[in-house]
């Protein structure tokens, strides 16, 4: 008896094994990387990834979709979402997620969708600007949007009074799984169907499908004592992706 094996016996190194030996180096950064994204709680531009690894911008995101590409069959994914680099759920997997950690829900009414909607296709836009297009008084829904932090203040129009812009922020690029503004869908390929565009909305912030949101101050809504039956609040389902870190 030998305690060698033959070469039939001995085992056959994994193409991670070969690549590993190959280029160590390279392996220890994808390494590094996995751990800096695993324990970022927002998403991680490739510059700052890059500074962190001490390697170009483009060695960076090269990196991370070689990260990527490890995970492909994995309840995890590495995305670009905001601008930057992030672990997150695979949204297949959501439901399961759910049981363990009960995610923040959104309290959204029609109007501050409605509102959302205009602020992303037309930014940087001013409260006037926001209330010719819907027609009605939309102080309550901006505000709303401001709190939950989907938009932002942007400076001030250069025009008399010099109104207050508004813009998208990371916020809203995350829940929707943008990376940014520039993936929004075309005008062109949104359904015309109200109830088509409602139930795709819904998948990421959603009011619930088969109920309407009530109205805000301002939009037709019967005269109310204080704001809070002006705009009562609704839940919303979770959000389709859960970071792991």
């Amino acid at each position: 008896m030998t305690d060698q094996l033959t070469e039939a016996e001995s085992p056959t190194p994994t193409q991670e094994q070969t690549e590993t030996e190959a280029d160590p180096e390279r392996a220890e950064k994808r390494a590094a990387l996995e751990a800096v994204l695993f324990m970022a709680a927002e998403p991680i531009p490739a510059a700052e990834l890059a500074e962190i690894l001490e390697v170009t911008p483009a060695d960076a995101q090269q990196i991370a979709a070689e990260l990527a590409d490890r995970y492909a069959d994995s309840g995890i994914q590495i995305t670009r979402v905001a601008g930057g680099y992030q672990v997150c759920t695979r949204p297949q997997y959501g439901p399961f997620v759910a049981k363990l950690h009960k995610p923040e829900r959104f309290r959204l009414s029609r109007a501050a969708l409605e509102t959302l909607a205009i602020v992303a296709y037309k930014q940087p836009i001013t409260r006037p600007e926001i209330e010719t297009i819907r027609g009605v008084n939309s102080d309550s829904p901006v505000d709303t949007l401001a709190q939950y932090e989907l938009i932002r203040e942007a400076g001030r129009k250069d025009s008399p009074g010099r109104p207050m812009l508004y813009r998208t922020t990371d916020n809203f690029l995350g829940h929707f799984g943008l990376d940014s503004v520039e993936d929004l869908p075309s005008i062109d390929t949104i359904p015309s169907d109200e109830s088509a565009v409602r139930a795709e909305v819904s998948a990421a912030l959603g009011a619930p499908e088969d109920s309407e949101s009530p109205p805000e101050a301002g939009d037709d809504a019967p005269p109310s004592e204080t704001e809070d039956q002006q705009d009562p609040p609704e839940e919303t389902p979770e959000e389709t992706q859960e970071q792991s870190g």
